[in-house]
């Protein structure tokens, strides 16, 4: 049985991912085959073009490989709920748009697995916090 030798966290583009940075940087040093990934990836994630997801890459000391997709980052998910491209820079004086309790509650039914909170009231709370570090109300 192979034994892991690396794990790599990334995040990538969903369908769209190149052996070029930073696929490539990070892969090139285990000896795991680039196109092979790649391929694996895009297939994978054809469904969700230009979403960034993250992923954690095991390598095994043959080479060979497995990945296990998570949810886009919260901050992500709230910028697609809100149709927006960016957050506020200055989050405390420039407000950029208002997020409202059911948007929120949205993000959290697809955020759930990959939270470490105890409850959905907890991760609302969470989701509501990064969109006020970003810039957006919470009504």
């Amino acid at each position: 049985m192979a034994t892991i030798i690396k794990k790599i966290k990334l995040q990538i583009s969903g369908g769209v991912a190149t052996p070029a940075p930073p696929v490539g940087t990070a892969l090139g040093p285990t000896g795991v085959n680039i196109g092979q990934f790649v391929t694996q990836f895009n297939e994978a994630t054809k469904d969700k073009k230009g979403t960034i997801i993250p992923i954690e890459l095991s390598v095994y000391d043959d080479r060979s490989f497995t990945f296990v997709m998570k949810n886009p980052p919260a901050s992500r998910l709230i910028l697609k709920a809100l149709g927006m491209e960016k957050g506020s820079s200055k989050a405390k004086e420039e407000k950029v748009g208002v997020i409202t309790k059911a948007q929120i509650d949205a993000i959290v039914e697809e955020k759930m697995p990959d939270m470490n909170a105890s409850s959905t009231e907890a991760a609302g709370r969470t989701i509501a916090g990064t969109a006020r570090s970003m810039g957006i109300d919470v009504k």
